[in-house]
């Protein structure tokens, strides 16, 4: 008796729809997966054989042959538990049901038949909401993940059992239903605020540029300047997602399963801080079956790279891709696939291997071949894909006691947005850029006209500095905010004079 489910996986960060087909006939005992399926799923059959025994099914003892079509596509996870199962007492006859056909199923199987949760939810619903499927049956901690999608029914299920009589018409389930917008709108908040951050005004005003026109940046300066403490708060004057970014952010999460079960949307932009220890394939993404890394997490957010030279330098220089098209490419024998990547870069080090180069109050002790080789690990090319370059002073104490508080980040950001609003009605015809740190050589000769003085000015700074042509570009993208910043159509003197200072660490 052939018997078919309808399920999904993942592939890359997107859904895909997958057939499984189980066979029972006349022979020994026997149960076997095939469609490439990872050692998860070909384990599958110990924890179906169990549960479907332990809900009172009747186990066939014949020979079962499960296929996962398509069957050129690695499968993992143990989402294909229930979906076995159901098909399984499709084919003995146990379950007769025409909502199969209608419906895609999701979940893994404990022993005794209840359904546990499974990662890329959100994905896979996506997937069969585009296939125009009815309804999708998942586990019950997901169904908040499930249900952000909309257009299509989400029935949660808690066991084997319940699973079976709702689709022989026995029972009745609701659809699970839910406001994205509420959902949304709770989920943003920020545990840090600018107005805790004393002093350091220029620093401020730098990563306000930053954040204005998406630009990466670098903080240079000795231990306990708050370089990290002013990096931490970087997302929180970025503008809002908006719901599309939010999903496409959220579905990285949810494949790698930390979507927080009364979370289903990311909705404030994320914040990584990988540890300097962190693998290439941590950083970037990849794996036999390959999943996203940090960069990927951070889509949509801020990548901060603490202690950035104590990072190994093979691990960085794969951030020069990432950086360059907002997104990563991991190709592999049978595949290639494409993690989006779009991050603000922020990093953070320090002058020296002691960190007190150039302090006034507190001594080196470095030579000038440690301070070199401690440089030197992070390599020029890296360094040019970084937009604003800031020397981060250690704070005097009639600063750090001062009772006044900083700017906060509502006020902040409130001049972010006016800014993304200039750049959204500019780059509105573009598809692939939203603000002026994407923009391309073509955007830059057009947005980016100089007039005479602030040509001079900026062919002598390049002369001066020895700037590479993608550092005499980033010098027009970071004029073109900070006239933006200033309702400015053209580029005045002031702006390349105030873009140019940021580049002076190159």
């Amino acid at each position: 008796m052939l018997a078919k489910v309808q399920s999904g996986a993942v592939v890359g960060v997107d859904g895909f729809a997958v057939e499984v087909e189980v066979d029972i006939a006349l022979g020994l005992p026997f149960f076997t997966t095939v469609g490439l399926p990872d050692g998860s799923v070909r384990e599958s059959k110990d924890r179906v054989k169990a549960a479907i025994r332990n809900c009172g099914y009747e186990f066939p003892n014949r020979r079962i042959t499960v296929n996962l079509a398509p069957a050129d596509i690695k499968k993992g996870g143990a989402g294909f538990d229930l979906p076995m199962a159901l098909g399984i007492l499709t084919a003995t006859e146990t379950l007769k049901s025409v909502k199969l056909d209608h419906y895609w199923v999701l979940g893994e199987l404990s022993l005794d038949g209840a359904v546990r949760p499974v990662r890329g939810v959100l994905p896979i619903t996506l997937a069969a909401r585009d296939l125009g499927m009815k309804g999708i049956l998942v586990p019950q901690a997901n169904k908040m993940e499930a249900a952000v999608v909309g257009g299509i029914d989400v029935i949660a299920i808690d066991t084997l059992h319940q699973a079976v009589e709702f689709l022989a018409g026995t029972i009745e389930c609701a659809p699970f239903h839910l406001d994205p917008a509420t959902s949304f709108a709770r989920a943003r908040n920020h545990e840090v605020d600018f107005d805790e951050v004393k002093g350091q005004e220029h620093v401020k005003r730098a990563l306000e540029i930053a954040a204005s026109g998406g630009h990466n940046i670098l903080l240079k300066g000795p231990p306990g300047s708050g370089k990290t403490m002013l990096a931490r708060r970087l997302p929180t004057i970025l503008p809002d997602l908006s719901f599309a970014e939010a999903l496409e952010t959220s579905k990285i999460y949810s494949i790698i399963g930390l979507l927080p079960e009364d979370m289903p949307l990311i909705a404030s932009r994320p914040f990584r801080s990988p540890h300097h220890t962190i693998s290439d394939a941590g950083l970037i993404g990849g794996g036999q079956i390959p999943r996203p890394g940090e960069v990927s997490l951070a889509h949509n957010g801020v990548l901060f790279l603490d202690e950035l030279p104590e990072f190994k330098k093979h691990v960085l220089e794969v951030l020069r891709q990432p950086l360059e098209d907002g997104t990563v490419t991991i190709a592999r024998a049978n595949l290639s696939l494409k993690f989006p990547a779009r991050v603000v870069l922020a990093v953070a080090m320090n002058p020296c291997p002691c960190g007190f180069y150039g302090d006034k109050r507190k001594e080196c002790l470095c030579n000038p071949a440690q301070i070199h080789n401690y440089t030197s690990r992070v390599s020029g090319p890296l360094l040019d894909r970084i937009d604003l370059h800031l020397e981060v002073a250690a704070l005097p104490f009639k600063e750090m006691s001062a009772e006044r508080q900083g700017e906060s980040s509502a006020d902040i950001k409130a001049r972010v947005d006016q800014t993304r609003d200039v750049q959204k009605k500019r780059y509105a015809h573009h598809p692939k850029v939203f603000c002026n740190g994407q923009m391309g050589p073509k955007d830059i000769r057009k947005y980016c006209v100089l007039d005479a003085p602030s040509t001079r000015l900026l062919e002598k700074s390049v002369e001066q500095l020895g700037l590479s042509a993608r550092g005499y570009h980033r010098i027009l993208k970071i004029a073109r905010t900070v006239a933006d910043m200033e309702r400015s159509e053209s580029l005045q003197l002031s702006h390349v004079a105030e873009a140019i200072q940021y580049r002076r660490l190159a």
